[in-house]
C-alpha cells in the first residue's frame, strides 16, 4: 500500500481539504492519504469530500487535538 503524509496542523478550514484535494490529485488509484489536522471542522469537512470525489475514509482518530485520517484514493 502506497502511502502518504500531509501535516496541515494550525490550518483552518478551507485549507486543509485544499490541500488535501491536491495531495490527492498526486497519489495512485488505492493510495492512502495519512492527513495530521488540528481543525475541529476536518471531521465533516473530510466526510463530505469523500463522498464528492469517490475517496474512502478508512480511518479517523483523535489524540490530543489532533485529528488524523486515513483516507484511500478512489476513482
Amino acid at each position: 500500500m502506497l502511502k502518504a503524509i500531509l501535516d496541515v496542523k494550525g490550518l483552518n478550514c478551507p485549507l486543509p481539504i485544499i490541500r488535501a484535494r491536491k495531495a490527492m490529485q498526486g497519489l495512485e488509484i488505492g493510495a492512502v492519504l495519512e492527513i495530521h489536522t488540528t481543525d475541529p471542522a476536518s471531521i465533516r469537512d473530510f466526510g463530505a469530500l469523500c463522498r464528492s470525489s469517490g475517496h474512502e475514509v478508512i480511518d479517523q482518530s483523535e489524540e490530543e487535538g489532533v485529528y488524523t485520517f486515513l483516507i484511500r484514493k478512489g476513482t
